[in-house]
């Protein structure tokens, strides 16, 4: 009988190395989400995920089958410094100063972080707070991102900018109603072929008849 793909294996690679990491299974804090299958080149993805701090509460949610590079690094709201006075510096968390720490209202507090599905993000980028990145989206290597990345976009540069759209808007819709990295480990399985085709008209017209759009 064949061995299916197991998401809670840490160390999934065939040869054997350890430099990849499958990151749900290595996951403690509750306020990182990640989906099966997303991987780490690297080991303990949570030191990647920097100013994270439990009284402000944001969360990091990563979806499924994401390519993390090495050296990533997620930066939380925690970063921020408040800027409505003449001074940013956080007096407050320093021994010998009497100033008490401001409310979050005070903070420019950005939200949750949130990383679609099928996202490969490129060694050594930076995502900022409340980062909002789209379904099968690339990032270029030691990009800077933060805002909303639409769906199927390729970004690069600091601060990152949109190079051009992967696919056609049919193709872009048809993906996102397919929803793949939803179904089965046993379906995935089959559709591997189809997902990794670069005869795109064939995907499309796949794609369609598995929706029951053929015409």
């Amino acid at each position: 009988m064949k061995t299916l793909p197991n998401w809670d294996e840490i160390f999934p690679l065939k040869s054997g190395l350890e430099s990849v990491t499958y990151i749900k299974p290595t996951i403690k804090n509750k306020n990182i989400i990640v989906g099966e299958f997303s991987y780490y080149a690297g080991q303990d993805f949570e030191r990647q995920v920097t100013h994270h701090y439990d009284f402000i509460g944001d969360r990091l949610i990563i979806g499924k089958f994401c390519q993390i590079g090495f050296g990533v690094e997620f930066m939380m709201n925690g970063a921020n410094h408040a800027m409505g006075g003449v001074s940013t510096f956080p007096f407050y968390i320093f021994k010998g100063f009497s100033q008490d720490a401001p409310s979050l209202d005070k903070l420019p507090i950005k939200g949750d972080t949130v990383v679609g599905n099928d996202v490969w993000i490129g060694q050594r980028s930076l995502i900022l707070p409340g980062a909002k990145i789209g379904d099968g989206v690339i990032i270029g290597a030691s990009s800077v991102v933060g805002g909303e990345i639409p769906p199927y976009s390729i970004v690069a540069g600091n601060p990152a900018r949109l190079v051009r759209k992967r696919f056609d808007d049919e193709m872009i819709n048809l993906l996102l109603t397919l929803k793949w990295w939803d179904k089965s480990v046993e379906e995935i399985e089959n559709l591997t072929g189809i997902l990794s085709s670069d005869d795109l008209q064939k995907v499309k017209e796949k794609i369609k008849e598995m929706l029951g759009k053929t015409e």
